[in-house]
């Protein structure tokens, strides 16, 4: 009988655990760098995190979690099976590299303009 209540008592606790560290995996994949990815997503390792991240630098904020599929080397399947650890939250607008023909043209401009002279 002592054994009984034993095991019971263990299993409630291993269930209790279990649930309270389930709860805790989520990741916003606006924010997460790719350490946080790896860990948290199920099947996105180390080069997909990665992938996730150079995506999001180089066309902005995902706005839903099925825009992880855009991502190289993950489908909806995967998106499927992280859909509960998923957030997708704002931040800061991700600044994108300013290209040289942009910076030309910002640079040209700013040497035509005629300075206001106020009196």
């Amino acid at each position: 009988m002592k054994s009984i209540a034993i095991i019971l008592k263990s299993l409630a606790l291993t269930l209790l655990l279990a649930s309270a560290a389930h709860a805790a995996d989520k990741v916003n994949i606006n924010t997460a760098d790719a350490a946080a990815l790896d860990t948290v997503l199920i099947n996105v390792g180390p080069a997909k995190a990665q992938a996730i991240v150079e995506y999001r630098t180089a066309n902005g904020l995902f706005k839903s979690a099925e825009e992880l599929a855009m991502v190289k080397g993950i489908g909806l399947k995967t998106v499927e099976k992280n859909r509960d650890r998923i957030e997708v939250g704002r931040s800061a607008p991700v600044q994108k590299p300013a290209t040289q023909a942009s910076a030309t043209a910002t640079k040209a401009a700013a040497t035509k303009a005629k300075p206001v002279v106020t009196r």
